[in-house]
């Protein structure tokens, strides 16, 4: 397909560069320095000028284009390059918003006149999921399929997990008897899709493919427990603090640090719930004063990637027992486990994931990648034509970098087996590696 791509900062960029491996992209962007670094690194034609620029556009071939995708900073800008987009007659269109009154039903302008198919509010989305992992405490990630009837969720295993030092195939009865699969295993930066001889180690970071009626268990089993979370502190009220304090659970004690003076007054007024406090969240001392000890949870959701590493840091060194960062340089990821951080979430990435599963719906069910792993997470619908519906799974060459996690058969959650038959209509979870991706494409197209 061709996609053109308005905005090369970091979400437009990430874009790209998970796109352009499949599909034809042009990407603009009018700073010279952001034009340069795409041209440079990306295997996309790019063009510097303005996106609303009906020349620049053309440019670019809109007319052929099959989506275009507005990425930019700025709303109003992404909004207008959709409606002209439809205008050349694109089929589809998609713009990121963070005006969240865009998106309110009783807007103005119809949502159908606005001009995206698709708006995605990043810092929404980044929000609900950090919501996730407050209400999962024991994970380093959470991912909800199907409405939540299957679960990947991320545990990273301690010194004193009764899982370690056993082939996995070893594990026991109890093991086997729960709607659960380990479908990948994070470990020092690298990311393997397990077999039956594989020994788990104190530090490794398991995604684990579940029925969410088993959490409960299956963190019994990693000798994890939840941490019941009734106190948060969160540095900064940015957006994405400001819609984690609006929609933490009713009894939840919240106060917000921010080192902006006429922000902190102004979100004082938004969130009557909350206790706003002035000043700078990287202070030992302001949070020592503040009870940081005393709190359940802490989030950092600053606009820089080393304040919030660094405050998360502080914050478990002050024995918080959960922390969560917000970090979107894509070169940090690999690093934050062995630095000690908890859990870590992505706009950019979460970004990224939701347009791409958007573009890729009539293939797939859904799609997702998590910060510093490299495996992807997809979503196939099986058809009656798909290959994997041939057999059952034992018998069905399937790429040694990929795992079937999860299937949805008639809206019950099986976690398959050696002898499962996947059947045509099935949703089918698969952890795999991007070189694995076209073997396993072609077992359900």
């Amino acid at each position: 397909m061709k996609i053109l791509i308005i905005g090369a900062g970091d979400v437009g960029f990430q874009l790209a560069k998970r796109l352009c491996r499949e599909h034809d992209i042009t990407l603009i962007d009018s700073d010279p320095e952001k034009a340069r670094r795409a041209s440079e690194q990306l295997d996309a034609f790019v063009i510097e000028g303005h996106g609303s620029s009906y020349q620049v556009l053309n440019k670019a071939n809109i007319h052929k284009c099959d989506i275009v995708a507005a990425m930019t900073n700025n709303d109003e800008l992404n909004l207008i390059v959709c409606q002209m987009a439809k205008k050349a007659g694109v089929q589809t269109t998609i713009a990121r918003v963070r005006n969240h009154e865009y998106t309110r039903p009783d807007f103005l302008i119809p949502r159908e006149a606005l001009g995206p198919d698709l708006i995605i509010h990043p810092e929404k989305e980044t929000a609900e999921a950090i919501l996730r992992l407050i209400r999962q405490s024991a994970a380093t990630d959470l991912i909800e399929l199907e409405n939540g009837k299957i679960q990947i969720i991320g545990i990273r295993l301690e010194r004193n997990s009764p899982m370690l030092r056993t082939p996995l195939k070893e594990l026991g009865e109890d093991f086997n008897k729960l709607a659960m699969r380990i479908a990948a295993i994070n470990r020092k930066e690298q990311t393997l899709i397990p077999r039956g001889d594989d020994i788990l180690v104190a530090g490794d970071q398991l995604f684990i493919v579940c029925d969410g009626r088993e959490i409960a268990r299956i963190l019994e089993m990693t000798g994890k427990r939840d941490t019941h979370i009734g106190t948060v502190m969160i540095l900064g009220g940015g957006l994405i603090g400001q819609f984690v304090a609006q929609n933490t659970d009713s009894g939840v004690h919240v106060k917000i640090i921010e080192s902006n003076k006429a922000k902190s007054q102004e979100i004082a007024d938004l969130l009557p719930r909350s206790l706003i406090i002035h000043g700078d969240g990287t202070d030992i001392d302001l949070l020592a004063v503040e009870g940081i000890t005393d709190m359940d949870a802490f989030i950092a959701v600053t606009g820089s990637d080393e304040t919030n590493i660094i405050a998360t840091l502080v914050a478990r060194h002050l024995r918080v027992p959960r922390t969560i960062a917000l970090v979107n340089n894509m070169e940090y990821m690999p690093i934050t486990p062995t630095i000690g951080m908890d859990a870590v979430v992505s706009k950019q990435l979460i970004t990224v994931n939701a347009v791409q599963r958007f573009i890729r719906h009539r293939q797939i069910a859904a799609f997702a990648t998590i910060p510093g792993v490299d495996a992807q997470i997809i979503e196939y619908i099986a058809s009656h034509r798909s290959k994997i519906t041939r057999k059952p799974l034992k018998a069905i060459n399937f790429p040694r970098n990929a795992i079937v996690g999860g299937i949805i058969h008639d809206d019950e959650t099986i976690i398959p087996k050696g002898d499962t038959h996947v059947q045509a209509g099935d949703r089918v979870v698969v952890f795999l590696m991007p070189r694995a991706a076209k073997d396993v494409e072609k077992l359900f197209k």
